[in-house]
């Protein structure tokens, strides 16, 4: 008989410093919290649609930092809370945008991806990180547009133009800044915890 070696789950920055269902519970809601606050950071640009907005970088950091379980749990807040009226959506919006929705759909699919991919170490690293939001941001791209495409009546490609084009600059610097903040938190971290 043989075995095979699965391997181990590696811990997420969150699994550092949650200890508890309390302390749980206080990372999913102040996540949701900091999705919230950075969609204050908006603006629209003529001809866009889409608002440039600061929430996907705390998509990004929640997918990357908080495991599975919490990252879902708070995304699934941040988005029932929204539509039901808190209003933390882009520029103190709440409700159903069927315009923006498939974005706030992407935020699911992208820390779900996220959270897989740290588990298995790509948190660690500036060059795996980098990796790891630039397919974080693609997932939100990966529902956002077509359904853009969908609710706007437009091609693929035409949807594409306007509602993930204008945005990847923007979107690449959220990568390169969070890609070197988190692996030289994990390395803070690994200090500490040696001392």
């Amino acid at each position: 008989m043989s075995t095979v070696a699965v391997p181990s789950r590696r811990p997420v920055l969150a699994d550092v410093v949650s200890k508890s269902l309390l302390a749980d519970a206080i990372l999913v809601v102040g996540a949701a919290a900091f999705v919230g606050l950075l969609a204050q950071i908006s603006f629209t640009i003529h001809p866009f649609v889409v608002p440039f907005t600061g929430q996907t970088l705390g998509v990004l950091l929640v997918g990357s930092t908080l495991g599975i379980r919490r990252a879902l749990a708070s995304m699934a807040l941040y988005v029932v809370a929204g539509l039901v009226g808190l209003p933390w959506f882009a520029g103190h919006a709440s409700g159903y945008s069927s315009l923006l929705f498939g974005y706030l759909l992407g935020f699911v699919l992208s820390v779900t991806l996220m959270s897989w991919l740290a588990s298995k170490g790509n948190d660690r690293n500036v060059v795996s990180a980098l990796g790891l939001f630039i397919i974080g941001e693609l997932a939100i791209y990966a529902i956002g547009v077509p359904w853009l495409a969908i609710d706007l009546h437009m091609s693929l490609l035409k949807a594409i133009s306007i509602g993930m084009t204008p945005y990847l600059i923007f979107d690449l610097a959220k990568a390169v800044v969070a890609g070197t903040l988190l692996p030289t938190t994990w390395r803070f971290v690994d200090r500490s915890t040696k001392s």
